[in-house]
């Protein structure tokens, strides 16, 4: 602990403020947030309140004493909901799901047309059936600027089976406020910008209140447990909307979370509609088109043969051993707090509390309570709680604790620690932040290296940057400076999206919530006055790149429109989109029975298909990836002019959340970088910390020298960066192998010495550091020449915006309007400005204009890029004084909610 109290000592030094304590596991952590012990950015807001002393004796203040287990890693969405599919099929006593948003209909295995057993509904009746009892969790959203349509996940989902029963929390209360007073448009038709524009009083009055605690913030847990045997968490929601803490707010989301580490963007398949990988509003793009009516996941104004979807990294776990006790705690907590708030007076007849090791009961005296002091209480008595748990679990499994869960050998157990961000509004609780207290000891005890991936980077290195309130940044800057001060070499990189939401023209109205984070995130970066990298200019540090990176993750693919598409059309007499919508509502449609009243048109075009020789390439995305083909080599039957159109490029969007320090420890879990997931009292959130034991650690190398490193914390690592780089080969939807199955089916299989191994094994070699930066240096280059995408670096005002991008696209349902002349009160009037978008190009597209070679050209640029790995442009629009607040009424409440 002897950096938090000389981070503490730094922070008093510059900000010149007594700093609050914390007592976190025996030692003191000052400044945690800045200020006071639990410091919250509600104004006025005073909360003096101390951990419970059961609390403060675990790691970082955690609610559980650290445990053990087995963990196993997957990256992206198609593994690891494979390997969910299988734990649910195996389960037998118990399954329950905390979820963000849970979907339903999605198809947890790929293509769709040969998975029906595998959608989520049909998966989770089949179970119910054989007497498997489903309790679920929700958020219950706030309709008026979100529709998740939780009562639709709810409704539909009890109506499977009386063995599954949906909770959704909290309870919206509007106080009355007339919001008609503030916003131009119905209640129901809030835009993103509306609402950043409302007063406190209006917002309070939309989210409404519980014990006078304003509802802003959202439940962001990810957790699905097993017959008490199995836990899968991580940033991966079970649905087809992305789990955003900014939704709340109406932020657009997007379908199209499943998806594979080769990350196709096209979707197109002429010769049969059958390999729809992403069928419905799956196949999403939320900058080109935002989705329409999540109850009805088959609509989609995306047309394939003109757009591509937008690639989904995301990162999760499934747990076994001792950790899972753990979880059951934290679930059976939330379901006894939400039964008793809302459905014990309600629908106490219909759903039951639960025990310590997660049985129903109808005896309330047999529930643990959320109650200080009370027998079993969430606080006042974990142990005894824990001791039970424990005691039910073993029970349950029926003696495998000695010999290992579901074949996994026991000893050689990772050392496992749950921690959250709770409070009264979320859990009942006292304020808990125990997953900022891991991140902050795991920065400031890093010895070589941190690595950080997640959707968002927002935070503050000093109180002068009100209204963000984690210190985190703060942790950084005073680990750098050690650093460079004592002659160190060290390094932090972090990955997060080029886009934080999903605005395609940026310069929009719509775009102004998008451009609001972007500017928190650019004042935490490198602008602003207190960001971290003048922080760390003030304190001499010149050679900032050498200890601090960010990057963003972008790809391209081709859409598949060759003349085989054409052909059949013209002989099924069917256009393929009015096709490829009918195979939607076919396999989605009544849950996958087929019951969707068609018109045959699915049928004569697949017949049509048949007829005809197809040898196109749905996607070129293996190009690449690993021993990928050249794409110069890959086969088109069409024009030229053709094809160059059928090149497309997104942002590869970021979800996961995760830190990994000095191969050695791995935090991962729900929790976002900033002060809605950090602070506690905001969402509500799980992560896990996970080393390999000392006894277990394996020889590597660091900086050159021999070096000892966790199995799990490494081979994570290390395939994360081989995936960034190309270095993975590309993964079919449909080819798993044992990295795609649960963890008691056997751990992470991983290919130790290498050649691609051996190329990322030392994170901190020279050998390394040019591989990484050539890539990602090489790859911005590419995409920035092919595609004019923005954030660029070649855009630092909103003049070069316009030439760079605006001039040369056209952004679907964007409304160019030009001022002409003045309306009878004297104003400057709007009118439509003829003919905008002649001359341009789809957006996403090849600008053809950078190209006089045609595509062959084309071509030889992208057979450059490997892997997905660029430079993020943290230039743009960096000689813009002000992103988002002009003419935009921000005030403190709706500057909290966007931090």
């Amino acid at each position: 602990m002897d950096f938090f109290k000389k981070m503490g000592d730094k922070v008093g030094e510059h900000l010149g403020e007594q700093l609050g304590q914390l007592n976190l596991g025996g030692g003191r952590i000052n400044a945690v947030f800045g200020g006071e012990a639990h410091s919250h950015t509600h104004i006025g807001h005073d909360c003096s309140t101390k951990h419970p002393e059961e609390q403060t004796n675990n790691r970082y203040c955690s609610f559980v004493p650290q445990s053990t287990g087995h963990a196993k890693w997957y990256v992206d969405g198609a593994s690891y909901f494979w390997a969910m599919s299988t734990a649910i099929e195996e389960a037998r006593e118990t399954i329950y799901i905390l979820d963000w948003w849970l979907s339903p209909e999605l198809y947890l295995r790929r293509p769709p047309s040969s998975n029906n057993n595998y959608r989520l509904d049909n998966l989770l009746k089949a179970a119910a059936e054989r007497g498997v009892k489903i309790k679920v969790i929700v958020y219950k959203e706030v309709e008026a600027v979100l529709s998740l349509k939780s009562v639709h996940t709810k409704h539909h989902l009890e109506d499977l089976h009386p063995n599954i029963g949906v909770f959704r929390h909290p309870d919206h209360a509007p106080s009355g406020y007339d919001l008609q007073s503030e916003f131009t448009q119905s209640f129901s038709n809030l835009k993103t910008f509306d609402l950043a524009k409302a007063s406190g009083d209006a917002l309070s009055a939309l989210y409404g209140t519980s014990e006078d605690i304003v509802l802003f913030w959202a439940h962001h847990e990810k957790l699905c447990l097993i017959d008490n045997k199995i836990a899968f968490t991580g940033g991966l929601d079970a649905c087809k909307i992305p789990p955003f803490v900014w939704e709340s707010l109406g932020f657009r989301s997007c379908f199209g979370r499943w998806d594979t580490n080769s990350h196709p963007i096209a979707d197109a398949h002429p010769g049969n509609l059958d390999a729809i990988v992403f069928p419905g509003q799956d196949f999403n793009n939320a900058r080109v088109y935002d989705f329409d009516g999540v109850d009805r996941w088959e609509q989609n104004k995306l047309d394939r043969k003109e757009n591509s979807r937008m690639g989904w990294s995301d990162i999760a776990l499934s747990l076994s051993g001792p950790i899972v006790q753990s979880l059951m705690t934290h679930f059976v907590d939330r379901w006894n707090f939400i039964h008793r708030e809302k459905y014990k007076s309600k629908d106490g007849d219909k759903y039951a509390m639960l025990t310590a090791s997660g049985r129903e009961t109808g005896n309330e005296e047999e529930a643990p309570t959320n109650e200080e002091g009370e027998e079993g209480g969430m606080f006042g008595g974990f142990d005894h709680l824990q001791r039970r748990l424990h005691h039910g679990i073993n029970r349950m499994v029926g003696g495998e604790e000695e010999h290992g869960h579901g074949g996994v050998p026991r000893g050689n157990d990772l050392q496992i620690q749950l921690t959250r961000s709770c409070c009264e509004w979320s859990g009942g609780h006292h304020t808990e932040h125990s997953i900022a207290n891991a991140y902050l000891d795991a920065i400031g005890k890093a010895e070589h290296f941190i690595y950080i991936e997640n959707q968002f980077f927002i935070t503050a290195t000093s109180s002068k940057q009100d209204p963000v309130m984690n210190k985190l940044g703060l942790a950084m800057v005073e680990r750098i400076v050690r650093a460079h001060e004592e002659g160190q070499d060290f390094k932090i990189i972090v990955i997060m999206p080029a886009v934080p939401a999903f605005a395609g023209d940026l310069q929009s109205d719509d775009a102004l919530g998008t451009r609001a984070i972007m500017e928190f995130q650019y004042n935490s970066i490198n602008r602003g006055g207190y960001s971290i990298m003048e922080a760390l200019r003030d304190r001499g540090v010149d050679d900032i790149n050498r200890y601090i990176a960010f990057y963003n993750l972008r790809n391209y693919d081709r859409l598949n429109i060759s003349s085989e598409m054409g052909r059949v059309e013209r002989d099924a007499s069917v256009d393929y989109e009015t096709a490829r919508r009918e195979h939607d509502d076919y396999y989605e449609g009544d849950g996958g029975s087929g019951g969707y009243g068609g018109t045959g048109n699915y049928e004569r075009y697949q017949e049509a298909a048949r007829r005809q020789r197809d040898d196109s390439w749905d996607s070129v995305c293996a190009c690449y990836m690993e021993n990928g083909p050249d794409i110069a080599s890959i086969p088109w039957n069409g024009s030229e002019e053709a094809e160059m159109k059928a090149f497309v490029s997104e942002e590869l969007y970021i979800h996961s959340k995760v830190l990994i320090a000095d191969d050695r420890l791995v935090i991962c879990g729900s929790a976002n970088l900033n002060d809605r997931s950090q602070l506690g009292d905001h969402d509500s959130e799980i992560a896990v910390v996970i080393e390999d034991p000392e006894a277990d650690l394996i020889d590597s190398s660091m900086n050159g020298e021999p070096y000892r490193v966790g199995r799990f914390a490494t081979s994570l690592r290390r395939f994360l960066f081989r995936k960034h780089l190309g270095l993975v080969p590309h993964q079919p939807c449909d080819a798993p192998d044992n990295n795609w199955t649960p963890v008691h089916h056997g751990l992470n299989e991983y290919d130790w010495g290498s050649r691609a191994d051996r190329a990322v094994e030392d994170p901190m070699s020279r050998e390394f550091r040019d591989l990484w930066a050539g890539t990602a240096k090489t790859n911005t280059e590419v995409f920035s020449k092919v595609f004019h995408n923005v954030p660029n670096d070649h855009v630092r005002t909103w003049d070069d915006y316009d030439e760079f991008f605006t001039k040369k696209f056209k952004i679907p349902g964007a409304e160019k309007k030009n001022k002409k002349g003045e309306n009878d009160g004297g104003e400057a009037e709007e009118v439509e400005e003829a003919g905008h978008d002649e001359g341009k190009v789809l957006y996403g597209h090849v600008v053809p204009d950078e190209f006089p070679g045609g595509v062959r050209e084309v071509k030889e640029w992208l057979g450059r890029v490997r892997g997905t790995l660029v430079e993020m442009p943290l230039q743009f629009l960096i000689d813009v004084d002000d992103l988002a607040k002009e003419g935009m009424s921000f005030n403190r409440f709706t500057d909290e909610i966007y931090t």
